[in-house]
């Protein structure tokens, strides 16, 4: 979004004023009426919102997958993840493992699962740091000053922060590529504006951008 700001900005007259959360605080801010002109979550949220009347089923555009994978800081080594094995013991030796909200956000909640299913959820309770969102969570293990530390969330959010590298995706069994979508809200104040915004977040002039920040088609 900020990317595309500034040539919006010139073809419209419009400023964007975006708002970056987990889905679920999202979610609560929209339901609860918080004023918003157009959306972007994962496409079974857009969904749910279509089938309650708060977005425009003809204004829904996907915009593209985006893997959950593994960061590091960028002075440290990239650990081994390419199997559920290595994954296990990449895990189990990291010191501080920063991931977002367990409760409310996509990669947060897939995490805690992957967590639980490697049965490391007990014993790495005391390294875990859980943060609001999964470019708060990037931040602060690019801030991190131990050796080591680990990621998880989004492959859009590690590449969107300095400091970090992305090591990789989850490997099976624990791929999650999730869908993202745009819609016009049905309380946009201009709905002309929100849907050349739209246009212009999933068109074919902003794919090569799309791709470069982590989503895949």
């Amino acid at each position: 979004m900020s990317a595309l700001a500034p040539d919006f900005r010139a073809r419209t007259g419009c400023e964007l004023e975006a708002t970056f959360q987990a889905v679920g605080a999202l979610k609560e801010k929209f339901v609860g009426g918080e004023p918003c002109d157009a959306l972007i979550s994962t496409g079974a949220m857009v969904d749910e919102f279509v089938r309650e009347g708060h977005v425009l089923v003809d204004t829904v555009e996907p915009l593209g997958r985006v893997q959950t994978g593994i960061a590091v800081r960028e002075i440290d080594r990239a650990p081994p993840i390419g199997t559920r094995e290595e994954l296990r013991a990449s895990l189990a030796a990291a010191p501080e493992i920063h991931f977002p909200d367990p409760a409310r956000a996509t990669a947060g909640i897939h995490f805690a699962k992957v967590l639980r299913a490697l049965e490391l959820d007990a014993s790495r309770a005391p390294c875990l740091r859980a943060h609001a969102n999964g470019a708060a969570a990037m931040a602060a293990l690019a801030k991190s000053a131990v050796a080591g530390a680990i990621g998880c969330t989004q492959v859009t959010e590690i590449r969107s922060t300095p400091g970090v590298r992305l090591v990789g995706p989850l490997p099976e069994p624990f791929v999650l590529a999730t869908l993202y979508a745009v819609a016009v809200c049905a309380c946009a104040r201009d709905p002309s504006l929100a849907r050349e915004l739209a246009r212009t977040v999933a068109g074919p002039e902003s794919l090569a951008l799309r791709m470069r920040c982590g989503f895949e088609p």
